[in-house]
């Protein structure tokens, strides 16, 4: 039996991104909307992904706990479950969410184009509760002026951190993924002197060097972001994007971390937000509050390929008409250029 396919969690970073987290309406016409659209998803990404293959276009769409009974029913990812809301000395809210889009390209416009083409699918259906542009600020920094994503793990490494393998068998191939959409203060924060500004994350601003371990501060945030267990550092995937609204006075970071096990993203929360120990709390979290979080599996790009549409309730089958299979569907093999983020997904005709 082949090896699934992951969704492309681990694409090398871009420079813009959308991330959409939407919440699905109850009833067998929503769900059959849905199951539709991922089954769908891979070709409605070769299309707009053929327009400029060099705009690397990917997709991944993560499903919520709420909603996944509904449209897959049993068996369930083992460590699926609602975003756990942390409450320390700051408060790691948790908010709604059903379905998660993160479409990145080296392109706003075909990122634009991608969520243009998807949302239509969905319609009246859903509601979009959350809907984030991000962008790269100059050298990858965030808009406090730090580099962000330094530290993630690449290649093998990457992939060993955010692909879910025989642990949980039936869903080889998937991941977790934990969103958090962060408000920064920035009038307070830039008030704060460099040095001060280096303590609280664990680097030095200006050439992106780590501090000397034995020179961090213990509330530095890459001091509480480390999580290590029987010796080995659990690392995660990140690709956060800075994003901001002139009119609506807000700016800040998106977080969008991938695992192949939540619970090593939500240790890294409950150290910034409780501490560690209790009271030894993130710094950073002074200047910049979360407001929302939400949690999502990754099914791999297989499983959403495989998924059948289901009729709407008031479907009618006309005499003579008859509805192609998936396996209908054209194939538009992925090479190594990094041309089609999902990978391929969809068999040729059966001969």
């Amino acid at each position: 039996m082949p090896s699934a396919v992951p969704q492309p969690v681990v694409a090398r970073l871009t420079r813009a991104a959308i991330f959409l987290v939407v919440t699905v309406n109850s009833g067998p016409e929503s769900d059959a909307a849905v199951r539709g659209l991922c089954a769908d998803l891979s070709s409605l990404l070769r299309a707009v992904g053929f327009r400029d293959l060099q705009g690397r276009l990917s997709c991944v769409m993560g499903i919520g706990s709420s909603i996944w009974d509904r449209l897959f029913g049993a068996p369930r990812p083992k460590d699926l479950h609602p975003f756990r809301e942390v409450r320390g000395v700051h408060h790691a809210v948790s908010t709604p969410g059903d379905l998660l889009f993160h479409i990145r390209s080296t392109r706003m416009d075909m990122c634009f184009e991608l969520a243009a083409q998807i949302m239509p699918r969905l319609g009246s259906v859903v509601t979009v509760v959350d809907e984030v542009h991000g962008f790269k600020y100059f050298d990858d920094r965030d808009l406090m002026g730090f580099v962000d994503g330094t530290e993630n793990p690449v290649g093998a490494d990457a992939e060993r951190a955010t692909v879910i393998g025989e642990e949980d068998a039936p869903f080889a191939g998937g991941s977790y993924v934990i969103v958090q959409k962060y408000l920064h203060d920035l009038a307070r924060w830039n008030a704060v002197p460099v040095e001060q500004q280096e303590n609280i994350i664990g680097r030095h601003k200006l050439s992106d060097i780590e501090q000397l371990d034995a020179a961090k501060a213990p509330y530095a945030h890459n001091v509480l972001t480390t999580v290590v267990e029987d010796g080995d550092q659990l690392e995660i995937v990140r690709d956060n994007m800075p994003f901001g609204e002139f009119g609506k006075g807000e700016f800040g970071t998106y977080f969008i971390g991938y695992a192949r096990s939540p619970r090593r993203i939500e240790q890294m929360l409950e150290n910034m937000f409780v501490g560690r120990p209790p009271g030894n709390y993130d710094r950073l979290l002074d200047f910049s509050h979360a407001v929302t979080g939400a949690l999502f599996f990754v099914p791999s790009a297989s499983f959403l390929d495989d998924v059948e549409p289901e009729p709407a309730p008031d479907a009618v089958d006309l005499p003579g008409a008859s509805t192609p299979s998936t396996n209908e569907s054209l194939s538009c093999p992925a090479g190594n250029d990094g041309s089609l983020g999902i990978g391929s997904l969809k068999q040729g005709a059966k001969e």
